[in-house]
């Protein structure tokens, strides 16, 4: 149970939001079933679009008026509380929290303006950073110039690249010198939205380094490795200079060419509305975020989803998008168990199959050039203890002191 020093007014007013969202949401979800069944379609018949008539239309017209009022009430009372909220503590578990919610319907929070919704912010020990130079200079005790930026990936945040007393930024900073920066972000955004943000935090934090930079890495796990692909991409549209100064990236997990987990809920949320009697629920399905269905193929630029229904099923529409030029890039995916077979390989981790994980593709053109070298497995071992197994962080090691 939440202690009262852990309740935020800003938590308060957002999920009283939800609240009420989710109240219109259901409202419209029974409407939209009671017109179907009024009518009596056939079973494959095309669903009736628009509310229910009669007293039932009146019925469900008058829960979203209350349902309006409500809010407005919620708004009224709380809204300016928020302006006045200073977060002296932010515990792990309501960080976990709103990490999970953002990843899962963030690009909602954000455009409905919930302040539950997670701005990009570059970290340290979950604390943001300003970034100018004198102010990393004071928030950061031992900087120097070896720099690590880690991404995390979906419904995550930066602590929880701390699993099992092992954090593998801390790490890197013990034994080759690395001064870990960690990037935290609303996961439920489109992958390319996150890209362009990221390269220009990155260009930023670049410009004001205290120290004379010389070497900068990226290590992401699962989405943060797109979300970084992405923003190099962007960046050299852009023309920023960070990413000549980039030395490495090393790729945890990250589902290059997608998830299955996606594709699946794709698939259900189209028989899903074959029926009229069923197509209401396609509401729920779609309540997904653009950032899972970005995961469906792996999506990195706005030309992947733009003028598209993200819940339509379609076909990998990507535009190739190589490695980075000039970069060396390092993959580590994972295998469930030891065997290595092909069955274990196609489930990979749990989440992300070994192909994704090492960019392979049966179109040439969308594979990934990960050298024989760059590539490692690892076995007995899932999607989350990719950050913590030892022989992970050894791999990783072994790959940015060389």
């Amino acid at each position: 149970m939440a202690k009262k020093s852990d309740i935020h007014s800003a938590d308060l007013l957002g999920f009283s939001r939800l609240a009420v969202d989710a109240t219109a949401g259901i409202t419209a979800l029974a409407e939209a079933l009671h017109h179907n069944i009024a009518l009596a379609p056939g079973i494959f018949d095309t669903p009736a679009q628009g509310p229910a008539g009669g007293i039932a239309g009146l019925v469900y017209e008058s829960i979203r008026s209350v349902t309006g009022l409500v809010s407005g009430g919620i708004e009224a009372t709380l809204a300016p509380l928020v302006p006045m909220l200073k977060e002296k503590r932010s515990p792990p578990e309501r960080q976990a929290v709103l990490a999970a919610l953002n990843g899962v319907m963030g690009d909602y929070l954000a455009a409905t303006d919930n302040p539950l919704a997670i701005s990009m912010r570059l970290r340290r020990a979950g604390k943001p950073l300003t970034l100018e130079r004198e102010a990393l200079a004071g928030s950061i005790p031992r900087f120097n110039g070896k720099l690590a930026v880690l991404a995390h990936g979906l419904c995550m945040n930066d602590l929880q690249w701390t699993r099992k007393r092992h954090n593998h930024g801390a790490a890197l900073a013990r034994d080759l010198g690395y001064t870990p920066v960690h990037l935290h972000y609303n996961s439920g955004l489109h992958i390319s939205t996150n890209g362009q943000s990221f390269a220009t935090l990155l260009e930023a934090l670049l410009e004001q380094w205290p120290a004379p930079l010389e070497e900068f890495v990226i290590v992401a796990h699962s989405m943060g490795g797109l979300v970084s692909r992405s923003a190099y991409h962007y960046a050299t549209v852009a023309q920023h200079k960070w990413p000549a100064r980039l030395r490495k990236i090393v790729f945890l997990g990250t589902p290059h060419h997608g998830t299955p987990l996606e594709v699946v809920a794709n698939w259900v949320n189209g028989a899903l509305d074959l029926s009229p009697y069923t197509a209401a629920f396609t509401r729920l399905a779609n309540v997904r975020s653009a950032g899972i269905t970005d995961l469906r193929y792996g999506n990195l630029l706005d030309d992947d989803w733009h003028g598209r229904d993200r819940f339509e099923h379609a076909g990998d529409l990507r535009r190739p998008m190589p490695l980075p030029e000039g970069v060396p890039c390092y993959a580590i995916a994972a295998t469930g168990e030891k065997t290595g077979d092909r069955d274990d390989e196609l489930l990979g981790d749990g989440i992300v199959p070994v192909n994704s994980a090492l960019g392979r593709h049966s179109d040439p053109a969308m594979t990934l050039s990960f050298g024989e070298s760059r590539q490692w497995i690892g076995h007995n071992m899932n999607h989350f203890e990719l950050l913590s197994k030892p022989a992970v962080y050894e791999q990783i090691k072994r790959w940015l002191e060389v």
